[in-house]
């Protein structure tokens, strides 16, 4: 999933635009999300986080939907609960007809949506720059951008393994399906911390000082695409406000 996310972040028409921007827009729509009552704020900014991510950025409707799938899938049972109640006579819908459900979940689907947003239009070591900027620990940061590359190697292990028992017809049947998963597991983590420990002695023979720099070109400010974020911003405050 992680590697998935990376590659459409890449691949997005807004990677060329600055980490503010992108900032702006997802995290000031998760704001409105969690400060404002969740009808009908929620509901403009799930609306509007869709639009960017599908219409904006150009990230292929099927990719996306299978993105948000798990996470909303999480959403929908959690907030399920809220929507019935357990009495002498038994399990019955809630006595609001399912409104708090509802509100729940429209909340909880805005606010993935903003994240998963900022997640496919800003690859992570842009986010890690910012990171940077914003004044977080240097260690931090750097355990961070680590830990997402050894998960590449990671998926690209495994990827590797899997394909060589595909070709020996590993996966055919569930008997063989399962001792190919067991095999898989007993190799993966050997050869990740093999490939892992390359890495290290690369970047030793390179004098790794103890930080990853990350190398980008400064993307310039779009003063009309701020404009127009603030704009967007400030009139779903108003009509949230002015609504309730």
């Amino acid at each position: 999933m992680s590697l998935t996310i990376d590659r459409l972040a890449s691949a997005s028409r807004w990677r060329q635009r600055g980490l503010g921007e992108k900032s702006l827009l997802a995290l000031g729509l998760l704001a409105l999300t969690l400060a404002l009552p969740p009808w009908p704020a929620a509901g403009l900014v799930l609306a509007i986080a869709w639009t960017a991510a599908l219409a904006g950025a150009r990230v292929p409707p099927g990719a996306w939907l299978r993105l948000v799938a798990a996470p909303f899938g999480f959403a929908l049972t959690a907030t399920a609960a809220l929507a019935v109640q357990i009495g002498p006579n038994g399990i019955a819908l809630a006595a609001d007809g399912g409104r708090a459900a509802l509100l729940a979940l429209l909340r909880a689907s805005a606010a993935l949506s903003c994240l998963l947003l900022l997640a496919v239009t800003c690859p992570a070591p842009d986010l890690v720059r910012g990171l940077r900027r914003l004044g977080v620990p240097a260690e931090i940061v750097e355990i961070a951008l680590l830990i997402w590359r050894f998960l590449l190697l990671l998926l690209d292990s495994a990827a590797a393994i899997r394909t060589a028992q595909a070709a020996r017809l590993g996966w055919q049947g569930w008997r063989r399906s399962l001792r190919s998963l067991g095999l898989l597991i007993a190799l993966l983590l050997p050869r990740a911390m093999e490939r892992a420990r390359r890495l290290e002695v690369g970047l030793a023979a390179r004098g790794f000082d103890g930080s990853l720099p990350v190398l980008r070109p400064a993307a310039a400010l779009s003063w009309g695409f701020i404009a127009a974020t603030l704009t967007l911003e400030a009139g779903i405050a108003g009509i949230g406000l002015w609504w309730n």
